[in-house]
């Protein structure tokens, strides 16, 4: 083994609460069976989406919390949203499912770079607050911000900011894990997956550390991010199971959704000396930001560039690819516009290379899909197959691309390209062999 392919990055641990299961088993059994993940919400009252219908992770609850994934960690949820409680088990489980214990890697050698949303608390968390902060205004009670300060603020709970801070689930994970290595929290919507990856490479390639957690998570299930959501984007409606339609002609929206998921990354040499099975190696990742100087986005650029960084650092070309695990949740317009960004990235082979969008199963998570999706091309191609795109039936003609849909399509290579892009035109990109 020479010192390049030592600090080669390999994937060895999976951990995943996805809306079609929890932990890698029942996942892939979701993705077998073809089981779109969008159901009636059983965690809020009410949320801003259609029928109050959103890719929920029902089987996670306060109990299933405390008693089974954050059971080690039970004095910390009241400091935790449930973003961040699902972040953090995600990494617990991905350690798990790495056979990797805690105090088994030096401290000074094992790190996290993890990715999140903006955290929003929901209304009921500032409601006494604002009521102490009102005020007598022509005959009305209002609220008043010059109160707020020094009344409305003490009606919070002491510890209020820490349960909706995004650099928290690296903080949680870091002591968990007893993780003194590299730390880092990235906030760029679906680009944050494929970032924190490419960090938590580069700390590894440069010998800064054996392993690595990489992770995200994300939730648009929430009564002040679905009203934001439901403003920007359009969201589809109808039966559940075929409301999402990524790259589809008739395409109508997207649907809410939370997800979380934790990769364990490892230098091929520690996972090869512990015995490790290996899921897949990370060759290279890509990034790009693109907008023009009134600020409008180009998000079919921020894909292009991002894809073919991730490509030349690679060392493969557009032909080489077994697929592409595409970003794309319905939207009738940013579909449009990655699609564009991979016919131009993929060139003479945009018609051959077969395309998959795994939000068709999962929905919109924000921050929480990116690393959820790539999960899925992992597990698929072990299996030797690529997953179908869910509700797939007629092309875009405006950008058409080789869409898996169907059933699974058989993979004719190991290698993957998986492109994320947010609607700042914030791109990110990498390249995956299994």
């Amino acid at each position: 083994m020479t010192a390049e392919t030592a600090r080669e990055v390999v994937i060895t641990g999976i951990g995943v609460f996805s809306p079609i299961g929890i932990g890698r088993s029942a996942f892939w059994a979701g993705l077998s069976e073809g089981r779109c993940g969008l159901k009636r919400i059983q965690h809020a009252s009410w949320v801003a989406a259609p029928g109050c219908i959103g890719g929920e992770v029902s089987d996670f609850n306060d109990e299933t919390a405390k008693k089974e994934h954050l059971k080690t960690l039970r004095k910390s949820l009241k400091v935790m949203c449930r973003e961040i409680q699902m972040g953090v088990a995600s990494a617990l489980q991905a350690m798990d499912d790495a056979g990797l214990a805690v105090g088994s890697v030096p401290a000074n050698r094992i790190g996290c770079d993890f990715g999140a949303n903006l955290m929003s608390s929901p209304p009921e968390v500032i409601l006494e607050g604002a009521l102490r902060s009102r005020t007598q205004r022509t005959g009305n009670l209002a609220f008043d911000y010059d109160q707020w300060g020094e009344t409305g603020m003490p009606g919070l709970e002491p510890l209020w900011l820490l349960k909706y801070l995004p650099n928290m689930p690296g903080c949680h994970i870091g002591i968990a894990l007893e993780a003194h290595g590299p730390n880092n929290s990235i906030t760029h919507d679906e680009a944050s997956g494929g970032l924190v990856l490419g960090e938590a490479c580069n700390a590894i390639r440069r010998n800064r550390a054996d392993v690595m957690v990489a992770g995200v998570t994300g939730t648009r299930l929430h009564t002040v991010k679905a009203c934001q959501s439901a403003r920007l984007d359009p969201l589809a409606d109808g039966p559940a199971e075929q409301r999402l339609r990524p790259f589809d002609r008739e395409r109508r929206g997207e649907a809410l959704a939370e997800a979380a998921c934790s990769l364990i990354l490892e230098s091929r040499a520690h996972a090869e000396a512990r015995g490790a099975q290996i899921l897949g190696t990370v060759l290279s990742c890509g990034a790009s930001s693109v907008a023009g100087r009134d600020g409008v986005a180009d998000e079919a650029e921020a894909v292009y560039l991002a894809g073919r960084a991730a490509l030349d650092r690679a060392g493969v070309s557009a032909a080489d690819l077994g697929h592409v695990n595409a970003c794309a949740a319905g939207n009738p317009q940013r579909d449009r516009y990655e699609a564009l960004g991979l016919r131009k990235l993929l060139g003479a082979a945009a018609d051959s290379v077969p395309v998959t969008a795994v939000k068709s199963f999962i929905g919109s998570s924000g921050s929480g899909a990116s690393l959820v999706e790539l999960a899925a091309s992992l597990l698929s191609l072990r299996e030797g197959y690529i997953v179908p795109t869910l509700n797939y039936s007629l092309a875009d003609e405006a950008a058409p691309l080789n869409v898996v849909h169907g059933a699974a399509a058989k993979a004719s290579s190991g290698l993957f390209l998986k492109t994320s892009v947010t609607r700042m035109g914030q791109a990110s990109a990498v390249v995956v062999r299994v």
